[in-house]
């Protein structure tokens, strides 16, 4: 019988071996596991096959044990074969938010930094949450970042943090943890692969006069800049969000709060952070004070300074009074 059963979940340090009724020869075909984990296959036994893994199992994944039989499939020792292929399904279960965390601050893609209070672990445990502290990477951040911090919660910070990862990656854009992410997180911190960007906030006020304020990398970049929010009817919403769509020109469509239509082609300088809401670039006569459909805008010259430092992945902060 294989191990792990048909259809468990199981941790991502599990051991996969498969016993059969009578000696094998080792030195002929071998089990499988689709996808490809790295590793190898060894004789624990006479009669147990058991895989090396050289990490652990890809966490969130699904994989597929095949056992090869017929003329092609395992060999006995005494050069009899297995009858008939054999498959096995399990899936692995997700590293722990907490493990997410971690190797996300390791890699710089959080504000803070974490701190392992012992050793490496062996390399099939590197999913598993380790002992250890986080603190923040630089002193001084505004309230409104460092509150959004839960440790072991998958809130907006972790999510944003996820998809800042995924961006740099070239993966799937879904602020999921899924096994593409957990495989690429692992294998980075690794080797050290560290965010390549800069860490970015933004806090917007809708406090009279309205502004917007950006960190980068816990320095203030960009403080008190004049911007616009939504008017009565297409309020901005307060809360934090993270930027998932981050395009230097948008054309944007719909209808007023007051019937009527728009249809804008060229936005310039667009970080899209809630719907269709978006940090962005407008001409305006003044700015300060509810003028746009639910966007923050800003002067087209200063959005283009701001773009650069608005990925996907930033924390967009909005508080402040309700019209």
């Amino acid at each position: 019988p294989p191990a792990p059963a048909p259809g468990p979940s199981v941790v991502p340090a599990a051991a996969v071996s498969v016993t059969f009724s009578k000696p094998v020869d080792p030195s002929g075909p071998l089990p499988s596991l689709a996808p490809a984990v790295a590793g190898s296959w060894t004789a624990a036994s006479p009669t147990t096959l058991a895989f090396h893994a050289e990490g652990p199992l890809p966490p969130a994944s699904t994989l597929t044990l095949t056992v090869p039989g017929g003329a092609q499939g395992i060999d006995g020792a005494d050069g009899s074969h297995l009858g008939t292929s054999a498959t096995v399904g399990f899936h692995v279960q997700p590293g722990s938010t907490t493990r997410l965390q971690q190797l996300l601050a390791q890699l710089g893609y959080l504000p803070l930094t974490f701190t392992p209070a012992a050793a490496a672990p062996p390399a099939t445990q590197a999913a598993a949450t380790q002992p250890g502290s986080f603190s923040w990477r630089w002193p001084n951040l505004p309230a409104q970042l460092t509150s959004q911090w839960q440790p072991g919660a998958y809130n907006e910070m972790t999510k944003a943090a996820v998809m800042s990862f995924e961006e740099a990656n070239h993966l799937g854009v879904d602020g999921v943890a899924g096994p593409q992410v957990w495989q690429t997180l692992l294998h980075d911190a690794a080797v050290g692969a560290d965010d390549p960007n800069p860490y970015s906030y933004v806090l917007v006020s809708k406090v009279s006069p309205e502004t917007l304020n950006l960190w980068v990398n816990g320095t203030p970049r960009f403080q008190n800049v004049l911007v616009n929010t939504g008017v009565p009817g297409a309020d901005t919403p307060d809360g934090t969000y993270a930027v998932f769509e981050h395009v230097s020109s948008s054309r944007m469509k719909g209808t007023n709060p007051n019937g009527t239509t728009y249809d804008d082609p060229h936005v310039p300088w667009v970080s899209y952070f809630y719907l269709g809401d978006a940090l962005h670039g407008y001409v305006r006569a003044h700015y300060g004070f509810p003028q746009s459909n639910g966007c923050v805008e800003m002067p087209v010259a200063t959005a283009q300074q701001v773009w650069p430092f608005t990925p996907i992945g930033t924390l967009v902060t909005v508080v402040g009074p309700k019209i």
